[in-house]
């Protein structure tokens, strides 16, 4: 399987390039402002793009998907709430495939109502519900600190520690960690009730 990350744009964004092998049916998630390096190498890579996924609808994820669309003829795919086009609408527990790659929809609101995770072949891509050593912001339109706590303590907790995480910003110590090393470390999946989480988002 090809997996390249790219850190673009000026808010430290990854953006994905996936493919079931090089000249292979993949994927882009979260194309980002300054797209040209993942544009070059689906090109250099001969990439068939079937869908772009959309993490959630804030700007910096979804600034390059009308590039990806016009280069690859791409189907975007966002939960069905998202406030974007979208070509494919997507909910909790949806699955889909490109070429070899199986992918499964994980909703967590929280940082926005539309949020999710894609899991597919021992990754999960998190975008902005689960950073590195963080967690995404609840305080813009749209969040929910409770939907966050939800989402993190009752979805994300669930995972299989092996997930290799594939965060949305480039924020932590390491641009990739695992589920199992975030329940470890990451202060914010810590063990709380809902009040206390609450408080620890306020504070």
């Amino acid at each position: 399987m090809l997996l390249d990350q790219y850190r673009v744009g000026p808010y430290l964004n990854f953006t994905y390039l996936v493919a079931d092998e090089e000249g292979g049916d993949g994927v882009v998630i979260d194309p980002s402002f300054g797209i040209d390096p993942v544009l070059e190498a689906i090109d250099a890579k001969s990439v068939r793009v079937r869908y772009i996924l959309n993490t959630h609808s804030h700007r910096d994820h979804v600034a390059g998907n009308q590039d990806v669309r016009d280069r690859t003829g791409a189907k975007v795919v966002a939960h069905r709430v998202a406030p974007l086009h979208q070509d494919v609408s997507v909910d909790d527990g949806d699955a889909f495939a490109a070429g070899r790659l199986h992918f499964e929809v994980v909703h967590t609101p929280g940082h926005t109502k539309d949020s999710v995770l894609y899991l597919f072949h021992g990754n999960v891509a998190t975008g902005d519900t689960l950073f590195v050593g963080e967690c995404g912001r609840t305080d813009l339109p749209g969040g929910d600190p409770s939907e966050m706590y939800d989402s993190l303590h009752r979805r994300v907790l669930a995972l299989d520690d092996a997930l290799v995480v594939l965060p949305g910003h480039d924020y932590g110590p390491t641009p990739t960690s695992t589920i199992g090393r975030e329940k470890r470390e990451n202060y914010t999946l810590a063990p709380r009730t809902r009040e206390e989480f609450l408080e620890f988002l306020r504070e």
